[in-house]
């Protein structure tokens, strides 16, 4: 007989909001400054660019905000690892597309339209830097610790991301990609069985102080998860 799993007496409180991040904002930017900016930081770096065509904000990530990114990798991996759904990481890329003067770092993202991978691998074969040789991905995850200060909505959907998640401290929200431009909340991801309270059970229920022992109950839990249609 199989053990139901059951969260951890000693839950992760939540974070205060905005704890460990810094944003600034600088308006009224042409995109040959951030072009240059983001030339210049690089990635890896805990200095994040967004740049929505008409402001640039500038953001300092602290270890909160880095942890949670590493909880949400992981939970992505450990599901998609479980129910056999196939996905390619992109991690913090910088989506720089000076045709549409827009660009970003996402905390996590990810390819999973198997049609994509092929130029994907081709591009990282050749070894290319360039973000045009790569395509724009389905699912990015977005740690708001603190309130944006550009349309950051606005710049995922001028990209044409799918799906977005996004994590404030205490609430988590999927939001899907209209017709018309705009995300609206979701029930369900597109790509991974799973609704929001899963996620937010993992990131904040869940007790991460011992991180083997939280990766572990995760991927039993995993393991037992339906498809949702």
């Amino acid at each position: 007989m199989t053990r139901r799993l059951r969260p951890s007496s000693a839950p992760s409180p939540p974070r205060q909001a905005g704890q460990g991040d810094q944003r600034i904002v600088i308006k009224g930017v042409g995109w040959a400054v951030y072009d240059c900016l983001s030339e210049a930081i690089g990635e890896g770096q805990h200095v994040r660019l967004a740049y929505d065509g008409e402001d640039l904000e500038i953001m300092t990530a602290g270890y909160p905000h880095e942890r949670y990114k590493e909880m949400l990798g992981k939970f992505v991996a450990a599901v998609s690892r479980a129910k056999g759904i196939p996905r390619k990481s992109a991690g913090e890329t910088t989506w720089k597309r000076p045709e549409i003067e827009r660009g970003l770092q996402a905390d996590e993202c990810y390819y999973f339209l198997v049609d994509k991978f092929a130029a994907v691998e081709a591009a990282f074969e050749r070894g290319s830097l360039e973000a045009a040789d790569y395509p724009n991905p389905d699912l990015a995850i977005e740690i708001d610790l603190s309130g944006p200060r550009v349309d950051r909505p606005e710049i995922y959907a001028k990209l044409r991301v799918a799906e977005v998640w996004r994590f404030d401290g205490e609430t988590v929200v999927i939001e899907q990609l209209q017709g018309d431009g705009s995300y609206a909340p979701a029930e369900v991801s597109l790509f991974l069985p799973i609704r929001p309270k899963d996620i937010l059970r993992w990131l904040i229920e869940e007790d991460y102080a011992d991180e083997l022992a939280w990766e572990r109950r995760l991927d039993q839990w995993a393991k037992r998860l339906r498809r949702r249609k």
